[in-house]
């Protein structure tokens, strides 16, 4: 293997038509299009996160994107969200190209968005999803484990172990996803037969993340231990210890129903902990590379930091 193969050769990279197959994840209050065409622009794929977006506000930032770059960028789509079908229809109407579809069943816009020419992308967290969204028609799928920031699987597979079983069961590429941060880790995902990595909580934690100040402060202060996963029953979320995901560990350990949860974390928790800056009562989603990040260097710096030890991983293991 050589970077080459990987910068120049690769199927992801050529699917979407970018440099390098760094794919940087659609984040709810992180990634609009200011951090999108960040990374777009340093040769990696950016996504606008529409998962906190109304669609008028999606319609905005996808002609601000546009407006800064000529580069190929796309946008994340929750198929839960209530009002989906307002989101994939601002999509096609202003042009996007490469939709990732997240959190649903990926049979519901798969046929409309390939007849239209997109490119589509589902995220899934287990074997069974991945051979769904290939039969669904899908390019290519990220295969996240539940070391990943935010909403993850109930069957909790690591990225470790999630990789290589993917990639033996499907025929589309592997994109994967949760605990990589640098290029080190870019590499381990490669080696397990991963076509290319989509990176999140590294990205958060960028000068062009809308995430607030308070939250990239959280990040930068966490360890190996720093995050939790939470909130089983109602879809489990992987967040920054305060003093709400101690609140959700107690209720959960004394047996508290989907409702009682539902009504602890109320509405709006996300918004709170990444955009507003509330650490404490906030849900502040962040994987467990947190504790890698030292940071807040600009997207562009994040690519090239990654490819260049991408490279030296490389080189260094030539030669033991």
């Amino acid at each position: 293997m050589n970077t080459r193969d990987i910068f120049t050769d690769n199927h992801v990279g050529k699917l979407f038509g970018v440099k390098y197959p760094i794919i940087q994840a659609g984040m709810v209050w992180t990634s609009g299009a200011k951090l999108a065409v960040a990374v777009s622009n340093a040769g990696g794929l950016g996504i606008i996160g529409s998962g906190s977006m109304k669609p008028d506000l999606l319609r905005q930032q996808i002609r601000k994107a546009f407006s800064l770059t000529a580069n190929p960028f796309g946008v994340n789509i929750p198929l839960l969200r209530g009002d989906s079908d307002d989101l994939v229809r601002v999509c096609l109407e202003e042009g996007i190209g490469i939709i990732f579809s997240s959190a649903g069943n990926p049979k519901k816009y798969t046929k409309t968005l390939k007849s239209e020419g997109c490119t589509v992308i589902h995220v899934v967290p287990a074997v069974k999803f991945g051979l769904k969204a290939q039969a669904a028609g899908c390019d290519a799928v990220v295969a996240e484990g539940f070391e990943a920031g935010g909403h993850n699987g109930l069957d909790m597979v690591t990225t470790m172990a999630l990789i290589p079983q993917m990639v033996d069961a499907l025929d589309i590429p592997v994109i994967a996803a949760g605990g990589i941060g640098d290029g080190r880790g870019m590499a381990a995902a490669f080696c397990l037969g991963a076509k290319g990595v989509q990176v999140g909580t590294r990205f958060a934690a960028s000068q062009e993340s809308s995430s607030h100040a308070n939250y990239k402060k959280a990040v930068l202060e966490s360890n190996d231990t720093s995050t939790i996963l939470g909130l089983l029953k109602i879809g489990p979320a992987r967040m920054i210890k305060n003093h709400f995901t101690e609140a959700v560990a107690k209720a959960e350990s004394m047996g508290a129903a989907a409702e009682e949860l539902r009504e602890l974390l109320g509405s709006k928790r996300e918004r709170l902990g990444i955009f507003e800056g509330d650490i404490v009562e906030g849900q502040v989603e962040a994987g467990q590379i947190a504790g890698l990040i030292k940071d807040i260097p600009s997207a562009s710096d994040i690519v090239e930091s990654m490819v260049q030890e991408y490279k030296n991983t490389l080189n260094r293991l030539k030669f033991q």
